[in-house]
């Protein structure tokens, strides 16, 4: 699905055709676009990135409006019940567009039926850290010790669902850990008490978890991605430390109520991959530790199936519920 700096050179023949449909309609007013989390957070950081980009493209102003609550669910349902007309568009995440609907016993719509892909955004990778004091200094040594002490490691996350609980969950099952997850609203908050040491551990974004690793804050033990990390070059993958079935990534997508039609589909397409493609839109998110991408609507659509069809099974193992 990566476009990413190679978009110039060679589109799918999939796209090319969904470029070539999209002058056939245009915004006439501005645009919404949902992100459902509070502001701060990397998903709304990418969604601010991508959306002035794609308001030059479109000749009408894109605005981010942050509806958090409920995992995700709450601006997701925003956008379900829109007019599909191409107007109001949701940044959706892991959470609210495939791992929601197996944990949320009520949610009253299904992301995989009622919102339309229009393109992936960017993916980021995601780093173990644990407290500067914490006495673990490895991977290995963390694992020990939450083996020799039942109980007595709780981990933080961006909320139920967020990729920082599921990537958690899938490497407590790699490696055959127990510990209890304490749930924030948004990361800032999770980080605060891991950095004052009410946390013993937590998965987080690496862009930004790298200004405290630098610092000395708190300390990292891997990377979740396929391969080290540029901004975290001597962070081992956990790959590499014998976990290659707990590679996990972050990542957020655009799509819209599921009745926009297709000619209006066709043309927010290519306005994300004419944003994601475009150098400066590109470095600012390269800059906020995003690594952007794009695709197709059908990449997406079989994207976020498979995606679903993984989390379901974590959610599933770890035995991850909403009450």
């Amino acid at each position: 699905m990566r476009l990413t700096r190679r978009a110039a050179l060679a589109l799918p023949l999939p796209l090319l055709a969904t470029t070539a449909r999209a002058d056939t309609w245009a915004p006439d007013r501005p645009l919404r676009l949902i992100v459902p989390y509070v502001a701060g957070g990397s998903v709304d950081a990418g969604a601010r990135i991508i959306a002035d980009r794609m308001g030059s493209t479109l000749g009408q102003p894109v605005a981010v409006e942050n509806r958090g609550g409920s995992g995700g669910n709450i601006g997701a349902e925003v956008v379900v019940r829109a007019p599909p007309d191409g107007h109001t568009l949701l940044m959706g995440a892991t959470g609210g567009l495939t791992t929601n609907q197996h944990i949320y016993p009520n949610m009253t719509f299904d992301p995989l039926r009622d919102l339309a892909p229009v393109s992936i955004c960017y993916t980021s990778d995601l780093s173990l850290v644990v407290p500067a004091n914490s006495p673990a200094t490895t991977l290995a040594e963390f694992i020990a010790y939450a083996k020799a002490n039942p109980g007595a490691i709780s981990y933080g996350s961006s909320g139920h669902g967020a990729s920082t609980h599921t990537a958690m969950a899938l490497f407590l099952l790699a490696a055959g850990l127990e510990a209890t997850h304490i749930p924030y609203r948004g990361s800032a908050a999770a980080m605060n008490d891991l950095l004052g040491g009410r946390l013993q551990a937590m998965m987080v974004q690496i862009a930004t978890s790298t200004g405290p690793i630098r610092a000395g804050r708190i300390r990292a033990l891997a990377a979740t991605g396929p391969r080290r990390h540029h901004l975290l070059p001597e962070m081992p993958s956990i790959g590499e430390l014998g976990f290659p079935e707990a590679q996990a990534t972050s990542w957020a997508a655009i799509v819209a109520p599921a009745a926009t039609p297709q000619p209006a589909i066709a043309r927010l397409n290519a306005a994300v991959v004419e944003a994601v493609a475009h150098p400066p839109t590109a470095a600012r998110l390269v800059a906020a530790g995003l690594d952007g991408e794009s695709g197709t609507p059908q990449q997406l659509a079989a994207f976020l199936q498979a995606e679903s069809v993984k989390w379901a099974r974590v959610v599933r193992e770890a035995k991850i519920k909403v009450e």
